[in-house]
């Protein structure tokens, strides 16, 4: 067993640097593109219909407003992750803070996404939760929040 843990090492070591990088870029990429999905271009207005429409049917006061706060910080949080890791290698303190707050961005958004769009998965025995990409999403929220560049 030592022997195929000492030759795993010598295949991954290079890669150790790279590795803190794959749930950054995979949550950055993946919550910037939910916002632009939402943006108020041509192509995209039927998503943001569909958003606002569905703001308004569950009693969401101002639904416009809020629909365009949840894309701009859906693509700021998603741009604050990656960002927060490239201002990391010039200025640490700075690119630490980036990412944590980008990462309660990220835990903002899903709390609210989760109990205001599926707050039936947690009045009963479902997987859902435990199955969906939106606990992915918030667990790699939490995991920056707290950890940072760190």
């Amino acid at each position: 067993m030592k022997k195929i843990n000492s030759t795993l090492d010598k295949i991954t070591n290079p890669l150790l640097n790279i590795v803190p990088w794959l749930p950054r870029l995979a949550l950055g990429i993946a919550f910037f593109f939910h916002g632009y999905g939402k943006l108020p271009a041509p192509f995209m207005m039927d998503e943001q219909h569909r958003m606002v429409t569905w703001f308004e049917s569950i009693f969401i006061p101002m639904p416009e407003l809020w629909v365009n706060l949840v894309i701009l910080g859906e693509m700021a949080a998603g741009i604050g992750i990656i960002l927060g890791g490239v201002v990391g290698l010039f200025a640490s303190q700075l690119g630490h803070l980036l990412t944590r707050l980008s990462g309660l961005l990220v835990v903002i958004i899903m709390t609210c996404a989760l109990y205001i769009a599926h707050s039936d998965w947690f009045t009963s025995l479902s997987t859902k939760f435990v199955t969906s990409e939106q606990m992915f999403l918030l667990v790699l929220g939490i995991f920056f929040a707290i950890r940072g560049n760190k």
